[in-house]
């Protein structure tokens, strides 16, 4: 007995009294608890207050705070996967009071309570309102189109026009000289400016500065593709230029070098095999940027066409490279019209009647029509019934062939032919001596001329879908937008 006795005064003289389990077990109902069990619960409950403490002590250490607050004992509760306690904030710590013990009784011990404060309604509908801060809001705008500032009241003023304009676009147009020298941001081909000083104001030019890292890439990449002569470190670049994100900066640029690059090859006179193979890596680089999803190509479309075009329409390339080069162009220019056609509907059309005056042109070479004939397979089906049948292209270029030469452009006419109508697998001559026959063979040489009437008249089944197919056209008479 007299142990279990100083164990229970042992556990009576902590920080939580039993006592106050005894009071809170009273206001439940509870009115006959034992003293063993206040004991046990009020140690037990201490327990959990130094838990809590100690971890909240993390929380204010981590802080750097010397004093403790609310916020960390909520913290240390979640940790301890306890309900935080609601209604206390650490910006408003409410503030104690001690009222001592009654005289009756003074071992219950000094109480603490929060004071509530006692608000007066008069003076607070007196008071003066303070009217809410506006929220903050967010609107896009254009901080400049092409390298052009539009005049929009969130972008600064424009430079006064008397204010030294030659030094002052002297200075714009000067890159900025560390590391490689790099041309001017190319503006779009479409945008028609008015510098007219009575009817518009100057339009301030932006100047693009690339960082140290796009400058080192540009520099590698290009000195990587020419001259062409690694194709492992050629194929590493052009990957990079497919599928690396973060290259829009630089899109205007690798744009302007492929059109330089292009314009310096077919300047010259007496192209070679080298000549060739850097063709075919700028016709690379083009189809690279175009199937890179992260690059928004659609400003520098128009500044993309005139490379293809002229690879596709140069009369003169060699002859080891110039139907590999023109193909690759056609199915370049294929790609590039599936992918923005929709956005830009008089895109094909104008393409399209380029290539068809270089295809039914008098006096144009060999070379341009295979090119102008490719290009208009990679427009479409169309197109290609546009220039071959509708257009009379094919008995034009059957005449310039007779005479034995020109079997690229032949070539590139029945691949054409073969897009229209599918050759048979078991194909069957026309026979000349049947009346059906016959008569097919008349519609195929006014629809095809003589000279490729001749090279599809061994498949008869092939005949007559290329002469239904013009059949269909003249009946519809439907022509097509230029």
């Amino acid at each position: 007995m007299s142990k279990q006795k100083a164990k229970a005064q042992n556990q009576g003289t902590g920080i939580y009294k039993p006592e106050s389990i005894k009071d809170v077990a009273e206001s439940l109902g509870i009115n006959n608890l034992s003293e063993a069990i206040a004991s046990a619960l009020a140690s037990d409950v201490e327990y959990r207050i130094h838990q809590v403490v100690e971890e909240a002590s993390r929380f204010s250490r981590h802080a750097r705070r010397t004093t403790m607050t609310t916020s960390d004992v909520d913290h240390a509760l979640r940790v301890l996967n306890i309900e935080p306690l609601y209604g206390h904030s650490p910006h408003n710590p409410p503030t104690f009071r001690r009222a001592l013990p009654y005289p009756s009784a003074p071992a219950a011990g000094p109480v603490y309570f929060v004071e509530d404060e006692e608000v007066d309604f008069e003076r607070v509908l007196r008071e003066e309102k303070i009217p809410l801060p506006r929220p903050a809001g967010w609107t896009a705008h254009w901080l400049a189109v092409e390298g052009v500032q539009p005049l929009i009241p969130e972008n600064p003023p424009a430079v006064p026009r008397d204010a030294e304009p030659d030094i002052a676009s002297a200075k714009l147009a000067t890159p900025p000289h560390t590391g490689t020298q790099f041309p001017p941001t190319p503006p779009s081909p479409t945008r028609h400016m008015n510098f007219s000083t009575n009817n518009k104001p100057n339009q301030l030019l932006v100047k693009q500065v690339l960082s140290r890292e796009l400058q080192l890439y540009y520099t590698r990449l290009t000195s990587t593709l020419m001259p062409p002569t690694d194709d492992a470190r050629k194929a590493a670049a052009l990957s990079s230029l497919r599928n690396d994100a973060g290259l829009q900066t630089l899109l205007p640029y690798l744009v302007k070098w492929v059109g330089d690059g292009v314009v310096g090859i077919l300047r010259d006179t007496t192209p070679t095999d080298s000549d060739g193979r850097a063709l075919e890596v700028y016709l690379e680089v083009i189809g690279a940027l175009l199937d890179n999803n992260t690059l928004f190509v659609e400003p520098y479309l128009h500044q993309m066409l005139p490379p293809l075009l002229s690879v596709l329409l140069h009369s003169s390339h060699t002859s080891s490279h110039a139907t590999h080069l023109r193909v690759t162009a056609s199915q370049i220019l294929s790609h590039l019209l599936t992918q923005h056609s929709t956005t830009y509907p008089s895109l094909a059309p104008r393409i399209m009647k380029t290539l068809l005056v270089a295809l039914l042109s008098p006096g144009k070479s060999k070379g341009t029509r295979e090119g102008a004939m490719r290009g208009l397979v990679g427009v479409g089906k169309e197109a290609v019934r546009k220039g071959l049948m509708e257009g009379g292209g094919s008995r034009l270029i059957g005449s310039e062939c007779a005479a034995g030469n020109g079997a690229q452009v032949v070539s590139a006419i029945m691949d054409a032919l073969r897009l229209l109508a599918t050759p048979s697998v078991h194909p069957r001559p026309l026979n000349p001596s049947n009346s059906d026959d016959a008569t097919l063979m008349g519609e195929l040489a006014s629809v095809l001329g003589p000279f490729f009437a001749a090279r599809v008249s061994p498949d008869a089944e092939w005949a007559r879908g290329l002469v239904a197919g013009s059949t269909t056209i003249s009946a519809n008479g439907i022509p097509m937008e230029m």
